[in-house]
C-alpha cells in the first residue's frame, strides 16, 4: 500500500464529505434516540464503501477507453463548473 496515496485520498474524501448531505443525513437518523447507533454507523459506513467501489469501477472502466490525463482535466472542469454554479447560487 502506498502510504501517500492513502492519505491523499483519504484527506481528499474526508473534507469533501464533511458537511454534505450524506453526513446531515445520518446525523439526523442518529439524533432520533430510538435508532441504535451501530446500526446507522454500520448501515452508513456500508454504504460509504459501496458507492466507493462503484466509482473505482467506474474509473476503471473509464481509464481503459479514455486517457487518463483527459479524465483529469474532465473531473478538474467538474469540480471547477460546480464551484462557479455554487457561487452563483449563493
Amino acid at each position: 500500500m502506498d502510504p501517500k496515496l492513502f492519505a491523499t485520498v483519504f484527506a481528499t474524501i474526508f473534507l469533501a464529505e464533511i458537511g454534505d448531505k450524506t453526513q446531515l443525513a445520518t446525523l439526523l437518523y442518529a439524533a432520533d434516540a430510538r435508532n441504535p447507533k451501530g446500526t446507522i454507523f454500520a448501515a452508513a459506513a456500508s454504504a460509504l464503501v459501496l458507492a466507493a467501489a462503484l466509482g473505482i469501477l467506474a474509473g476503471g472502466l473509464l481509464a481503459e477507453h479514455v486517457n487518463p490525463r483527459t479524465l483529469s482535466w474532465i473531473a478538474g472542469a467538474g469540480f471547477i463548473l460546480v464551484g462557479i454554479w455554487t457561487l452563483l447560487r449563493a
